[in-house]
């Protein structure tokens, strides 16, 4: 898996720290910074993946420095807003962010956004878009999956299941990291889950190809 860098630029301390605190334990590497001069000063120097700015700062205000940004890069953004104000998300979107998260937020929330626009952007090409398992094919940008004759109903929390996985496909992820990606919540729910799953993909359950069991770790995703 790629070593993601993002940059979170909030002039709250608190909400930085917990931006920063839950982005790395998501296993993102993460840099800050206070306001826009400081963000500015570490784009001249560092490259990174997601820019995550607060748009109500003291100074240049994010919308400005988001404008900046796309002045000279691609760079994905996503601007964090007050509850409510509209005409700020609106206006983000017209400079060209990514998306929005509307303070206060949900750390879970964040961390399937941040990992929708890093799929969006091509950052991860080395997985492929749809995967593919024994004749069902999983679309993880749309939290499908089906065969050619029929859509395979998924709940909202297998769906989130299936999408951490299909991030790491080939790879073990821990079960204490699974419960925390999906609103399962409990690491015991998960292997509840996964044995739903399985019946939904496995052509055998009780000898699972696809989803399968890394012993003391949690669960790995095969695909064709």
């Amino acid at each position: 898996m790629r070593d993601f860098h993002l940059l979170v630029v909030d002039d709250d301390d608190r909400i930085r720290d917990l931006l920063k605190r839950y982005l790395v334990k998501a296993g993102y590497r993460v840099s800050a910074a206070s306001d826009a001069a400081c963000a500015r000063r570490l784009m001249q120097t560092l490259s990174f993946d997601l820019a995550i700015l607060d748009i109500m700062m003291p100074g240049e205000d994010g919308l400005s420095l988001l404008t900046a940004i796309r002045s000279h890069a691609d760079t994905p953004v996503m601007l964090l807003t007050a509850r409510g104000m509209a005409e700020d998300r609106i206006e983000g979107l017209k400079r060209g962010a990514d998306d929005y998260l509307a303070k206060p937020f949900d750390p879970q929330e964040l961390e399937l956004r941040v990992s929708a626009i890093l799929r969006r952007a091509g950052s991860d090409q080395e997985r492929p878009r749809v995967l593919r398992l024994s004749g069902l094919e999983f679309d993880p940008d749309r939290g499908q999956l089906a065969s050619p004759e029929r859509q395979v109903r998924l709940t909202g929390s297998e769906t989130l299941l299936l999408s951490k996985l299909a991030e790491r496909a080939g790879e073990p992820v821990s079960r204490e990291e699974l419960a925390r990606a999906t609103s399962a919540g409990l690491e015991r729910a998960i292997d509840v889950q996964v044995t739903r799953l399985r019946r939904k993909i496995e052509r055998d359950p009780r000898q699972p190809v696809h989803l399968q069991t890394v012993r003391g770790v949690g669960y790995r995703l095969v695909v064709d």
